[in-house]
C-alpha cells in the first residue's frame, strides 16, 4: 500500500492526527487517521523481595484510576534505557541498578504510531521524586501470585500492564 496525501488535521502538546489517503492492491483509496505520539517506556519494576511495584493514579480519559505499571513517553534523542531510570526516579522514587528489555508492542496500531519499549527493572535503590504531579501518584507493591488474580478480576485493566506483567511472569515461570 502507498500513502498518495497525508496532512496534519490537529496538532496539540502530547499527540498529533494526520489523515492520509492510501492506495490500496484493488486499486481504490481508503482513508486513515493515526494518532502520532512518541513512542514509550513500560516498565516492570521489581523489588528485592521479588514483589511489583504498581501506581494508582487517575486517568482522564477512561473517567477513572487505574493500577498501571510505570510508564511514559520518550523524550527527544532520549535511549529507552534512560527512560527507564527517568521514569522510575520520577512515578516511583527508586533508582533501578538492573535494566533488562523483555520487548515490546504497539499501544493501538489500528490507529496510532506509539511503540511501548517494555523493560525489567530491578536491584531498585530509592532516590528522590523529581516529577512535580506524584501526589497524584500511590505506590502499591504486590506479591506476584497476587498479579492473575488482578487481571482476572479487573482489578488491572490497563493494556500495557496486563501484556507487561503476563510476559515477566511468563518469563519468570517458564
Amino acid at each position: 500500500m502507498k500513502v498518495t496525501d497525508s496532512r496534519v488535521v490537529y496538532r496539540g502538546s502530547v499527540f498529533s492526527v494526520r489523515r492520509d489517503e492510501i492506495s490500496m492492491p484493488d486499486g481504490t483509496t481508503a482513508v486513515r487517521e493515526v494518532a502520532d505520539h512518541a513512542d514509550a517506556v513500560a516498565v516492570v519494576a521489581v523489588d528485592g523481595e521479588g514483589n511489583v511495584l504498581l501506581e494508582r493514579q487517575y486517568r482522564h480519559p477512561a473517567g477513572k484510576v487505574l493500577l498501571e505499571i510505570p510508564a511514559g513517553s520518550i523524550e527527544p534523542g532520549e535511549d529507552p534505557e534512560e527512560a527507564v531510570r527517568r521514569e522510575m526516579q520520577e512515578e516511583t522514587g527508586f533508582l533501578p541498578r538492573t535494566v533488562k528489555r523483555l520487548g515490546g508492542f504497539y499501544s493501538a496500531p489500528g490507529w496510532a504510531t506509539e511503540y511501548l519499549y517494555l523493560y525489567l527493572a530491578a536491584d531498585l535503590v530509592p532516590s528522590r521524586l523529581m516529577a512535580e504531579d506524584t501526589e497524584e501518584i500511590k505506590l502499591e507493591i504486590v506479591p506476584p501470585d497476587q498479579v492473575p488474580e488482578l487481571i482476572r478480576s479487573g482489578e488491572i485493566e490497563d493494556s500495557k500492564t496486563v501484556a507487561g506483567l503476563l510476559l515477566y511472569l511468563s518469563l519468570k515461570n517458564p
